[in-house]
């Protein structure tokens, strides 16, 4: 297997294939004889050359040029090699499906072949089952992933978390330059952290404050949650797994405190799920797509909100350990099937696979006001001296007859910077702008603060929030002007409050930008 992935690998310096040996002479010729190049072919997409000259590395169009020489390749039956490394969650089920989906939807037929160890190729067949395009899967878990793209050694990297500091500064230093840009990943869909037990175990509710002293060994027995007299057995997935990352940044580090010793590790989360399912005792962490037969706990705070994983709290972030799924791509140019697999996953087509296989898509959904019963309950509820029933009277008039969409924004930590999934909000939200999805329409884009300071300094900085977001979609989404869909903003503070305020991911759900179609 290292063998086979190494002679893979060595073929993906800067374009994929599977044709192409390194520095091989050609001579590339324009049709008239005007132009021609000689040098040593480093690489070809299927599209373009890339060939090492005396003028340095030049890329050049294989349409209009004819290739002569012993590095080149045959046009006809050329075969795109993709890589991909990285998170076995986004492997075992959600990135297949999307390939079955993009090969129906381009006319291919598809073959799973085993490479061993668990991991496989998908080919995609043209007519007379000749092959166009093998996708490689290496599965193995978010830290292997990012440092095989590091190592220059895939082509796209499943991960569950977000690039950290100490990778994108080891990428800036391999010349990789700047991996936080939009063009160097993408979230294929969405997913959460979720607490789960058995389903005959009696704690229905847990806080986050609770789960990191759980975790942590601060915690050691049931009896502390309300449950029977009896040890707390733990279940992660293993330590490299962007699951586990994630929920050591987001609940542990904060807390400051570590992840006890006694922990069990799981490499996939289908059997962690079929543990827990089976023990009364244990507690695991898993993906939102893979709860399988055990229970969701439902996440509360001391204020009495409540707020539980389903597909819309996820899709709007109002649940708070949502955890995206994310493609990083190296700074090179893919195969062009491995381009137009990319544009597809972010397609209204992809978008009903992902669903179909039990992940979160992206697809905005909109809820009417009549439907946000548990959000206007819980303002009542913390409705005080600084929001008076004139606010809550005014914030509902303000939204009658509008409906809200799921696509929502919230900022990372101590930033006024979108979080990754709000900027791929503002990505898909533009597009959908240019589209004319809301011609003829108004969208307003809705402010909200957590409640800490005073309610009119709140209220300023939910709208200055709001006005930041509507001029990042506006910006991006550039061939759409005023005549065709306005864009309005407002902003209601902390009069509408998703969860306590008496935590910083409390304070971090509540500090938000909706947005609202009339």
């Amino acid at each position: 297997m290292v063998y086979f992935r190494a002679a893979v690998c060595a073929a993906l310096l800067l374009f994929a294939t599977s044709q192409v040996a390194p520095a091989q002479d050609v001579s590339l010729s324009s049709p008239d004889g005007a132009v021609e190049i000689t040098g040593n072919l480093l690489g070809f997409d299927g599209e373009f050359y890339r060939v090492e000259t005396k003028f340095g590395e030049l890329t050049v169009d294989g349409s209009g040029v004819s290739c002569e020489g012993p590095g080149c390749p045959s046009l006809s039956d050329f075969v795109a090699e993709i890589t991909l490394s990285g998170s076995s969650s986004m492997a075992e089920v959600l990135l297949p499906a999307l390939i079955e989906g993009f090969a129906l939807r381009n006319g291919y037929k598809t073959r799973r072949d085993s490479l061993g160890n668990g991991h496989f190729e998908y080919v995609l067949l043209r007519d007379q089952n000749r092959p166009a395009a093998r996708f490689s899967f290496f599965v193995n878990n978010t830290d292997q992933g990012f440092a095989d793209l590091l190592a220059q050694e895939a082509d796209m990297v499943m991960a569950l978390r977000e690039i950290r500091p100490a990778e994108k500064k080891l990428a800036r230093e391999a010349g990789m330059g700047d991996m936080t840009r939009s063009s160097r990943s993408r979230i294929v869909a969405l997913d959460a952290l979720v607490p789960v037990v058995a389903q005959d175990n009696p704690v229905q509710r847990i806080s986050l404050p609770q789960l990191a002293a759980i975790f942590s060994g601060g915690i050691q027995n049931w009896q502390s949650l309300g449950g029977p007299d009896a040890p707390i057995s733990l279940h992660v997935p293993v330590p490299g797994s962007g699951l586990t990352q994630a929920f050591e940044d987001r609940l542990l580090l904060p807390a400051g405190v570590s992840f006890s010793s006694n922990l069990r590790h799981y490499d996939r989360g289908s059997a962690l799920v079929r543990r827990v399912a089976t023990d009364p005792f244990a507690i695991g962490i898993t993906s939102f797509a893979e709860v399988g037969t055990a229970r969701m706990l439902t996440l509360t705070g001391s204020c009495g909100f409540s707020l539980r994983a389903n597909r819309r709290s996820i899709k709007t972030e109002d649940y708070p350990l949502t955890s995206p799924m994310f493609l990083y791509l190296p700074e090179r140019r893919q195969a062009k099937v491995a381009r137009d697999f990319l544009a597809y996953i972010r397609g209204p087509g992809a978008q009903i696979v992902i669903r179909r296989a039990g992940f979160v898509d992206q697809a905005p959904e909109r809820i009417s006001l009549n439907r946000q019963g548990d959000r206007l309950s819980n303002a009542i509820q913390a409705a005080g001296p600084e929001v008076e029933l004139g606010e809550l009277q005014r914030l509902v008039t303000g939204l009658s007859g509008l409906r809200r969409l799921t696509t929502s924004f919230r900022f990372e930590t101590g930033s006024a910077r979108p979080d990754a999934q709000s900027r791929s909000n503002i990505e898909q939200l533009a597009r959908a702008l240019e589209a004319g999805v809301y011609d003829g329409r108004a969208l307003t884009f809705v402010g909200f603060s957590d409640g800490e300071g005073a309610a009119s300094g709140n209220r300023q900085i939910a709208l200055k929030r709001a006005k930041s977001v509507r001029d990042a979609v506006q910006k991006m989404a550039e061939t759409t002007g005023d005549d065709r869909v306005e864009l309005r903003v407002e902003a209601f503070g902390e009069a509408l409050p998703m969860a306590c305020d008496d935590s910083a991911w409390g304070r971090k759900v509540n500090r938000r930008v909706e947005v609202w179609v009339q």
